[in-house]
């Protein structure tokens, strides 16, 4: 399927960015303009997410195949590809599947490794708020602390609350389609190699990306580059903004990469 994206019109080569789980592109709007003067910026919303199609279906072979879909109706190659989370292993699908299109890869707090489950909570949360007849977003905020209580995942989540027509709310995202394939997001990586200049940048304060992760990550992406930033965690973009920019930039610009 082609993906809903947004262009932010700037100077240089394409690069392209892929959200995590419950996001979307507009996450991802103050990186994109700071980083137009350098780049031509594509932000993605991925299927299930944002304005983009749902579909029953969810896997990381699909999301790549979207990816592809998306870049050849916009007729663009040889992009810098970065991906946050779920978009870390999507980017990371697309470029063992299609390196030809891929300049530079950057993933964002994301290993190749299977991840145990751990979004039950949010799941049921979402589900608790009855959105059709829910009054208010404040009602629905309620609704999510009973089962959420880290206040910046709750914002996160009610960012895809919209009103559909008067007295009726809304998600973007497509939540049974979430819900029914959490167990392919969290899949791990196929061991196909990869030999695409790639950045894994990770949070010090998550557990997503260990040191004892990067032999299993370089068994797959041989020119790999890792680098911590001690004082983020998940979230890597939004918890240390000015350090993650100016990483991603060093790797981007560097030609020797």
């Amino acid at each position: 399927m082609i993906l809903f994206n947004r262009k932010i019109e700037g100077n240089g080569p394409p690069l392209v960015i892929l959200h995590g789980l419950f996001g979307s592109g507009d996450n991802w709007q103050t990186h994109a303009k700071n980083w137009s003067a350098q780049f031509e910026i594509y932000l993605i919303d991925q299927r299930n997410h944002g304005h983009s199609p749902h579909s029953s279906e969810m896997s990381y072979e699909s999301m790549a195949h979207d990816l592809k879909e998306t870049l050849d109706y916009l007729n663009l190659q040889n992009v810098n590809l970065i991906g946050h989370s779920m978009g870390g292993k999507a980017v990371m699908r697309f470029s063992q599947l299609y390196p030809e299109y891929v300049n530079k890869l950057i993933v964002v707090d994301m290993g190749v490794k299977e991840y145990p489950p751990h979004h039950d909570l949010i799941f049921q949360g979402l589900e608790s708020v009855d959105v059709e007849n829910c009054p208010s977003r404040k009602e629905a905020e309620i609704r999510l602390s009973h089962y959420i209580s880290d206040n910046s995942t709750k914002q996160f989540l009610l960012k895809n609350l919209y009103w559909i027509e008067e007295g009726k709310l809304a998600w973007r995202f497509f939540l049974m389609g979430l819900k029914n394939n959490i167990h392919h997001i969290l899949e791990p990586l196929p061991s196909s190699r990869c030999f695409v200049p790639s950045l894994f940048l990770f949070g010090g304060k998550s557990n997503y990306v260990l040191t004892q992760d990067f032999d299993q990550i370089l068994a797959i992406f041989p020119h790999a580059h890792f680098h911590e930033l001690e004082n983020a965690g998940h979230w890597v973009h939004a918890e240390d903004p000015e350090n993650f920019s100016k990483t991603t930039l060093n790797f981007l610009l560097n030609t020797e990469e």
